[in-house]
């Protein structure tokens, strides 16, 4: 397998061509772009255990909160995004790598956090402060990235616009649901 040649600090066909000489050459990427898929979708299990129910339907919501249908499509996405920046990242021929996927690991810690804290344990609060966490770990993973792998830091973006948005969403139901854990106790 050849090094990537560039012509300058960012060569776009030689990184392209890299990876697809890379992704074709070597089976064991196949199983770790599995394992990265495996990694998101442990963490998607959360959503799953701990779904919005009657309570989340109880709580006041701001007018530009989403359909719950949108939401299943928008993660599904985010996490084949995410486990294909990782795969790419994972390998990138860059010293930054290792520290890249690890920062990966901590954003996806952080994310199976957040719906055990939100839906199950229903705490506004908490939920919020692991959303700060989350969102700073997207952020500093997708600048890592980026420097790793442009392609890989794009295929982030979106992510940070979600983590972002979300945020917005739950600071907005924790200041109009001060009394969420009262709720919790009402509607279980």
């Amino acid at each position: 397998m050849r090094p990537p040649v560039s012509s300058g600090p960012f060569d776009f066909r030689d990184m392209v061509a890299h990876f697809t000489e890379q992704m074709w050459e070597a089976p064991m990427t196949w199983i770790t772009l599995a394992g990265f898929l495996a990694a998101t979708f442990a963490a998607a299990s959360t959503g799953a255990v701990f779904q919005p129910g009657t309570w989340y339907r109880t709580l006041n919501k701001p007018v530009w909160t989403p359909p719950d249908w949108l939401f299943p499509i928008a993660w599904t996405t985010l996490y084949i995004a995410m486990a294909v920046a990782a795969w790419r990242v994972a390998y990138a021929p860059s010293p930054l790598a290792i520290p890249a996927i690890a920062l990966w690991s901590w954003q996806i810690v952080t994310n199976a956090l957040w719906s055990p804290i939100f839906f199950g344990l229903r705490r506004l609060g908490a939920a919020m402060v692991a959303l700060v966490f989350l969102w700073i770990s997207v952020v500093t993973t997708a600048v890592v990235f980026w420097m790793v792998d442009p392609i890989a830091g794009y295929l982030m973006a979106p992510y940070i616009v979600w983590v972002s948005y979300a945020g917005a969403l739950n600071l907005a139901l924790w200041r109009r649901n001060p009394d969420g854990a009262r709720l919790a106790a009402v509607s279980a």
